[in-house]
């Protein structure tokens, strides 16, 4: 079977399965990717996406639209002459985009669907403290990640990993599995498997306003919710009306009676943080205006006043 394959996606998450398709000789007709924007100091930079850069190293046609409906972009698609499109970390296709190729059009989903449908599946398994995740292809309905799946494959959690750590793994595994999935259509050779919607869980976008870290929750729940969010958008308290971002942290069991929030610390080596059930043990932190350090190096130019307690306003 020839596939003449378009290739949907944004990010550095997508770049390794748009490479092994390239790498493995496959035919990628075209990528679709996001418009360019400004930013970088002062805003003034115009910034490409990870996936257009690999795509013009490569001299693959690319398609930027800003309207997935407008008539002009889906002439443009359809000018392709796809059989395969392969979606990979971009946005929701009008079912007019996603139906339009023979063979159809499949996305690579970080969580093992049907859990952890949504924008932010590995964030929100991280925060859930599971101990394992993994990455599904599925064909594309109308309805959010509901399709059938054609594969998945798992991957453990480590009880510290952070999901920046959990993502450089996870965008590695879904290349492979995405390679596997276009052998198998190439090959006509896939059993597909019906989501199971009682097992359905969301994963929605996170915003900054909701990641202000709760210290009164048990230890357990602020630990995962700091690696959850680590290295971005970062949880986040206050000290002295100032933006605190905890980056990565260590539990340490043991009783108190400490207020929660309340700060422990040698002003030399060691911060920790009084929470419900145990201390929890900086490692990384940014303060606001300043660059991300670990405990050590921020205590170097930081000393803590006594009785410092961290902000939370419910």
């Amino acid at each position: 079977m020839n596939l003449r394959i378009v290739f949907m996606g944004t990010p550095d998450f997508a770049v390794p399965s748009l490479k092994i398709l390239v790498e493995s000789g496959y035919q990628v007709v075209g990528v679709v990717t996001a418009t360019d924007k400004y930013g970088g100091r002062g805003g003034k930079q115009l910034i490409e996406s990870a996936v257009k850069k690999y795509a013009l190293s490569q001299q693959i046609p690319i398609l930027q639209p800003s309207n997935l409906k407008s008539a002009t972009f889906q002439a443009a698609l359809a000018a392709l002459n796809a059989n395969l499109q392969i979606v990979v970390a971009f946005r929701m296709l009008p079912t007019a985009v996603f139906e339009l190729p023979t063979l159809g059009t499949f996305n690579l989903h970080g969580s093992l669907l049907p859990k952890y449908r949504g924008a932010a599946p590995i964030n929100w398994a991280v925060i859930n403290g599971e101990s394992e995740t993994g990455v599904t292809t599925f064909f594309l309905k109308p309805q959010m990640d509901t399709g059938d799946i054609i594969f998945q494959e798992k991957m453990p959690i480590g009880e510290n990993e952070t999901v920046g750590e959990v993502h450089d793994r996870m965008m590695e595994l879904g290349a492979k599995v995405v390679l596997k999935t276009v052998q198998a259509i190439e090959n006509q050779n896939y059993t597909l498997i019906q989501q199971e919607e009682t097992l359905a869980c969301p994963a929605p976008k996170i915003f900054h306003e909701t990641c202000q870290i709760d210290f009164s929750k048990p230890i357990e729940q602020v630990h995962n919710f700091v690696r959850g969010l680590s290295p971005y958008p970062a949880a986040w308290t206050t000290l002295e009306n100032k933006v605190l971002k905890i980056l990565r942290t260590k539990k340490m069991i043991v009783e108190h009676n400490h207020p929660f929030g309340s700060v422990l610390s040698d002003s030399k080596t060691n911060i920790q943080i009084a929470t419900n059930g145990g201390l929890l043990v900086v490692e990384e932190l940014q303060l606001q205006g300043r660059k991300r350090m670990t405990t050590k190096d921020f205590l170097n130019g930081y000393t803590f006043q006594p009785n410092t307690q961290l902000g939370y306003e419910g």
